[in-house]
């Protein structure tokens, strides 16, 4: 009886231990599998695609006090998948990792202010552009900072792996030789850069002049901030997936022109920039 009951625990043991190796290199091959493949017919039958974004970013992914995810990239992602009748599935990810997450097979598309630089285009295929975007310093005025000289010897914010905290490293010249420490401190959310600028732990921040003016604008004081246009480059936001997943980049294009045609794309622009959205699929 002793013996049988061995081995019958044995047995257990060792089916245990299979079913968690199976599912551990069937995680590892899903993963693999997505980054190998065009992956549209799957995300079809699947009947919803995941969205990875970081879900501070003011006003392109946020949560509201109710928890409720809202923004102008939100928004467009629903209203280009509901013509394929598809939902989207919001992720929230660490934004430094949108990358990983998405080769990993994690998430299905980076969607949210995504700048297209030649650094991500080695790792990801980008959308065709649907907004474009400046890299501004904000600060306060009492500090006095009119200008990037003005920040000579002053603390900069940025939020790491943004395309702002790029630009400084990509252009020295213009801010990061002339700030303390010739490095800017990084921050995981523009709102937490927010804190420290409010309470003077930094004097100025780089930061997407969508998120700017938004952010000031709903604040009590807004006259208080200043935001100054520097020379960076313009930037398009695009959406950021797979370089196998060519199928979702021509529906996702088709889907853009679309909005854009009927007027949804105006309207969603409206929404959450009033008059001052600049889309270059307006301008076709």
């Amino acid at each position: 009886m002793k013996k049988s009951m061995k081995k019958v625990w044995l047995c257990l043991i060792m089916l245990v231990c299979t079913v968690s190796l199976l599912s551990g290199c069937s995680g590892v091959s899903v993963g693999k599998r997505a980054n190998h493949v065009d992956n549209w017919n799957r995300i079809q039958k699947r009947g919803y695609v995941t969205v990875g974004l970081d879900d501070t970013f003011v006003p392109m992914g946020f949560r509201q006090k109710s928890g409720k995810l809202v923004g102008y990239d939100v928004d467009l992602a629903r209203a280009v998948f509901k013509l394929y009748g598809i939902k989207v599935s919001f992720q929230s990810i660490d934004w430094s990792m949108n990358a990983t997450e998405l080769n990993n097979g994690t998430i299905d598309l980076i969607w949210n202010g995504y700048s297209k630089t030649p650094e991500r285009e080695k790792k990801v295929a980008f959308s065709d552009t649907y907004l474009q975007n400046d890299q501004t310093l904000v600060s306060l005025r009492k500090s006095h900072v009119n200008s990037f000289a003005a920040m000579q010897g002053k603390t900069l914010g940025a939020q790491a792996g943004s395309s702002g905290a790029q630009d400084i490293s990509q252009f020295p010249s213009k801010l990061k030789n002339r700030i303390k420490g010739k490095s800017p401190i990084l921050y995981d959310s523009f709102t937490n850069a927010f804190i420290d600028l409010n309470a003077n732990r930094i004097q100025g921040m780089i930061i997407d002049s969508t998120y700017a003016g938004y952010y000031i604008n709903h604040e009590s004081n807004p006259k208080d901030y200043r935001i100054t246009n520097g020379s960076f480059p313009k930037e398009q936001f695009g959406v950021g997936m797979r370089k196998t997943d060519k199928t979702m980049r021509y529906k996702i294009n088709r889907g853009l022109k679309v909005l854009a045609k009927n007027g949804t794309l105006a309207k969603i622009n409206h929404k959450w920039f009033g008059n001052n959205a600049d889309s270059p699929l307006l301008n076709k």
